[in-house]
């Protein structure tokens, strides 16, 4: 009888827990839907404007977005700006467009390896004793060109130390297994007083919510004090804290205590340092320290060729062991290591797990591309990953064709704007005049693209009698289909801007006429 009850129970368990798993992946479905008949190139949408910066968010909520399950911002960092410390729901992958700076990423239990050293101050009758010394963790340079990789829930800062703004795009991966609460992005600011840079679905509700808490609070305050007036008036995690619960915490006196809560603090997100900001930092020029950049990722792809050698598993790759010392920063942006180039055309730089070994954690990878005047990206379609274009300079014309063969997006992409492009829909660009350059986040660490003309295509692939009477063409015709084009992914437009815009000008001129005659 004992074990019949043992195993209707574990019968029972095992049920629950597969109903409970199937209802977590309908909703990851219903989550990264992609019903989508057309595309807009966007722009954002929500501004929050600081006292050293601006910060710019895309509506996550369009449906373009909810397909790919990201979450998109651009923040303008003034000089001597600093970013407050935050730490986010989903991984972040983010480029800098402009500026340089330095950024301090808080890996929990990682040893404060940059320190000041130890100095003997006098104390009476012959004693002495140490002084305080600053201790922290590791800090990484970055400038123009470069990604920078942030875990789910690792906190992180940033200062930029240049003389001109940094300008920086993030996109937040909501859909990654990481992201255990829903599909609004999410940012935990350790400091200040900070505005959401997101409008969230439900955001007025919660704000509604919010205030009647607070009144709460303040009825409540009348009769138990400073603290419970002042509590959860910030907008930081320890502004619902007690500060008496956090002075004991932390072992400071009240006061310090409620400082932390900032709640007077009008500064925002972004906040000017007064003078300089000093920390402990190794002294050295910038081309040494990219120099040591270069030599750190050269012996991290040797670790990463012996690993794949080994034959050790994808998720057996000592990631855990070497967390605290991890490479974040990798230049896509320098033209010099394009993986793909061709002259007078352009060129493509891409950062996968293979070449940026972090990003199989995040799940991400990103391309930066450069097309010259009248250059050409092929048509070609991602194989695994839906694609973020944003575009950095100059316009391109832009093509996007779903699986029922309609165009869901032909027009002129023009800088600072996004475009998303999802999985297997095919898509192709052309240069305008002043040239073209993007970067695109992609949502597979070792995101594939297949080419649908060139050498390297899919139609170059097939065989001549294949192409003939698929197209209902001579096989000739077939051939000079697969063999013109000698260029795998870039190329120069066989028509330059000027004939296409005759060229368009004459046939708007037909059609008139035709319209006229009817």
């Amino acid at each position: 009888m004992a074990k019949l009850t043992l195993v209707s129970f574990s019968l029972c368990l095992l049920v629950l827990f597969n109903g409970c798993l199937a209802q977590r992946r309908q909703q990851q479905r219903q989550f990264g839907e992609c019903r989508l008949d057309r595309l807009d190139a966007l722009e954002p949408t929500n501004r929050v404007e600081a006292e050293a910066g601006v910060i710019e968010s895309w509506d996550h909520n369009d449906q373009q977005f909810q397909c790919a399950g990201v979450a998109v911002i651009r923040r303008t960092i003034e000089p001597n700006g600093l970013l407050l410390p935050q730490y986010s729901n989903a991984p972040e992958l983010v480029y800098i467009e402009r500026g340089r700076g330095i950024s301090g990423i808080l890996f929990p239990g990682c040893p404060e390896t940059f320190e000041e050293p130890q100095q003997q101050s006098q104390q009476g009758q012959g004693q002495s004793r140490r002084s305080q010394q600053d201790r922290h963790q590791k800090i990484r340079h970055f400038q123009e060109g470069d990604i920078i990789a942030l875990p789910a829930g690792v906190a992180h800062w940033c200062y930029n130390d240049g003389d001109s703004p940094v300008v920086a795009v993030s996109l937040l991966h909501t859909n990654n297994n990481d992201n255990q609460l829903d599909e609004n992005p999410r940012h935990f600011y350790l400091a200040g007083n900070p505005e959401d840079e997101h409008q969230r679905q439900g955001h007025q509700q919660y704000e509604q919510h919010r205030r009647q808490q607070q009144r709460r609070r303040q009825h409540r305050g009348e009769r138990g004090g400073e603290d419970e007036r002042q509590r959860g008036q910030g907008n930081n995690v320890f502004s619902g804290f007690d500060a008496e619960f956090l002075a004991d915490a932390f072992n400071v006196d009240v006061e310090t205590a409620r400082k932390l809560q900032s709640n007077q603090d009008n500064r925002r997100n972004i906040v000017r340092v007064e003078g300089k900001l000093q920390m402990v930092r190794p002294h050295g020029s910038r081309e040494e320290w990219q120099r040591e950049e270069r030599q750190e990722r050269q012996r991290e792809q040797e670790r990463e060729r012996q690993r794949r050698q080994g034959g050790r598993g994808r998720d057996e790759n000592g990631l855990e062991e070497t967390i605290c010392s991890l490479r974040l920063t990798e230049n896509i942006g320098d033209r010099s290591r394009a993986d793909i180039y061709t002259e007078q055309a352009g060129r493509i730089n891409t950062a996968n797990s293979l070449t940026f070994p972090v990003l199989r954690w995040l799940q991400l990878s990103a391309e930066r591309g450069d097309l010259e005047r009248d250059g050409l990206y092929v048509p070609h379609w991602n194989l695994n990953a839906h694609s973020l274009v944003y575009a950095l300079r100059g316009r391109a014309q832009v093509q996007v064709v779903d699986d029922n063969g309609q165009t869901v997006f032909d027009d002129e992409l023009r800088q600072g704007q996004l475009l998303t492009i999802p999985q297997n829909f095919a898509v192709a660009k052309r240069a305008s005049n002043e040239g073209f350059e993007w970067v695109a986040f992609k949502t597979n660490d070792n995101a594939m693209v297949s080419p649908l003309a060139g050498r390297t295509s899919a139609i170059r692939a097939l065989p001549d009698e294949v192409v003939a009477n698929a197209f209902q063409i001579s096989r000739e015709e077939a051939r000079r289909l697969k063999y013109n084009r000698q260029e795998t992914t870039l190329a120069r437009s066989s028509r330059s801007s000027s004939e296409r815009r005759r060229r368009s000008e004459s046939e708007r001129g037909s059609s008139s006429e035709r319209r006229a005659e009817a």
